[in-house]
């Protein structure tokens, strides 16, 4: 049987659902807005189902402040006397999952409608993540990027600071894939994307923007340098072997830097000068299989 769903509820008496089929369900029952956000502090809920019985109630729950909070991981459903179409489009324009009539919010019907939305929403999250992550490594992709930097950008619009776009192009991939077989190659990125992250603060974001291709953002930088030398010790890195298939494996790094607000004012260019760079720039260290790699060890990356 499934795991019990958590579920958060607002407003009239909570109802039994115990019998339903679809469950089973763990009710927690909260009397206001108020409560409800202090339980989101508190707890992890698969679901929340609010009850609104003045017409107006609607209007209210599109302006509360917490909406946006709780619809993040929870399913979200609304009852509410019949609505205008435009009101009900609006919440689930803002993340709800359903606006349900009383008539429909009977506990079988309404123990079916939360399942549903709570599946619904499951595979919202992993194509949410399946857009946004590169699945060989883990990392951000390139459209995740790309929307991070637009809106990093648009803060530096308000707030001025300096911030820096590397690009590292891994030779030796390849190679890799051609010796030891795909599953290998992708073994091997994966590696590559440990140590980079390895390297980095916390605030900087490594995403992977091709099958060769790393990009780093710098989100601050203190001195118009520093993206030149993160880059070169990020480089220096990449230069232990590593150990793929039970063998020694080397790569070789072209590096390419771009600069905001020097180099470009908008996520576009500055993604296309530091491949640019990157891709005509001379490869740092050696790649292929590298059994006696300048004496020093391989280095498991797990």
């Amino acid at each position: 049987m499934n795991d019990p769903i958590q579920l958060l509820h607002l407003g009239a008496a909570a109802p039994d659902l115990s019998t339903s089929a679809y469950g089973p369900f763990v009710v927690h029952d909260v009397p206001s807005f108020d409560e409800l956000s202090a339980a989101l502090d508190s707890q992890h809920y698969d679901a929340i189902v609010l009850h609104h019985a003045r017409p107006d109630g609607l209007r209210q729950l599109a302006a509360w402040p917490g909406l946006a909070r709780a619809v993040l991981d929870a399913a979200v459903l609304v009852v509410a006397p019949e609505p205008a179409s435009s009101e009900a489009l609006r919440l689930v324009q803002l993340g709800t999952q359903d606006v349900l009539p009383p008539h429909d919010a009977h506990p079988a019907a309404l123990a079916r409608a939360v399942r549903l939305a709570v599946e619904r929403k499951r595979l919202e999250r992993a194509a949410r993540k399946a857009y946004a992550t590169d699945l060989a490594t883990g990392l951000p992709n390139h459209a995740q990027l790309m929307e991070h930097m637009n809106h990093l950008l648009a803060l530096r619009e308000r707030e001025p600071a300096v911030m820096a776009l590397l690009a590292l192009r891994i030779e030796g991939l390849a190679a890799t894939e051609a010796r030891l077989g795909t599953e290998s190659a992708n073994v091997l990125r994966r590696k590559v994307a440990v140590r980079l992250r390895s390297g980095l603060r916390a605030s900087d974001v490594v995403a992977s923007v091709g099958v060769d291709s790393f990009a780093v953002l710098l989100a601050w930088i203190d001195d118009a340098g520093d993206g030149e030398r993160v880059a070169v010790k990020l480089a220096q890195s990449l230069q232990r072997p590593f150990t793929v298939a039970g063998q020694d494996v080397a790569v070789a790094v072209c590096v390419g830097v771009a600069q905001y607000p020097q180099h470009g004012k908008d996520a576009d260019s500055l993604l296309r000068r530091a491949l640019g760079q990157a891709g005509e720039g001379t490869a740092i260290g050696r790649s292929g299989l590298s059994p006696h790699a300048a004496g020093t060890p391989a280095a498991n990356d797990d």
